[in-house]
């Protein structure tokens, strides 16, 4: 199977095609020679060793940074569970799971921030992907939530505390 590049300015003209049999990808100029291939083992290494801020960077509106704090979410269903996140961001966070549930779910979270821990918000959000097992003994299992519904204060907070904790990191 071909497939022309034709969103990207600089890549238009060239071909990636996908070779079923040899499980391989190769990349084309627009004369028909090839560049570079590579194999589909390589393709997905490279793809799983990218950290999930890297991979969904694109989607994002808001900045992430990592912080641990406690959540307690509840399924649609009534289910509740507790967990700690690995980051976070004005638009979502990340859910360290064992059991990650399934991309769509629906979830009502509440968590404090460090600032004020007696303050708790609430939020509806959605699994937005999930990671199964660790990844490269760095990453932790568990899943990607987007806020479908954030207090502006909430929102505002969360957005300030990691605008914070990203220039501490960067002089750090």
């Amino acid at each position: 199977m071909k497939f022309p590049v034709t969103a990207t300015r600089e890549h238009q003209g060239k071909t990636l095609s996908i070779d079923c049999d040899q499980e391989t990808l190769s990349l084309f100029d627009a004369t028909g020679q090839r560049l570079c291939i590579l194999t589909w083992g390589t393709l997905i290494e490279h793809m799983l060793s990218v950290d999930e801020d890297a991979r969904f960077a694109h989607s994002r509106v808001h900045p992430r940074a990592p912080l641990a704090i406690k959540v307690h979410c509840t399924t649609t269903d009534g289910k509740h569970f507790d967990s700690l996140t690995g980051g976070i961001g004005g638009g979502g966070l990340f859910i360290e799971s064992s059991a990650p549930l399934a991309p769509g779910t629906d979830l009502k979270i509440e968590f404090a921030l460090p600032d004020r821990p007696s303050q708790k918000f609430e939020t509806r959000a959605k699994v937005a992907w999930t990671r199964s097992k660790p990844e490269r003994y760095l990453l932790f299992p568990g899943m990607g939530i987007q806020f479908t519904d954030i207090d502006p204060e909430a929102q505002a907070r969360l957005i300030d505390l990691v605008a914070s904790l990203n220039r501490t990191r960067a002089t750090a």
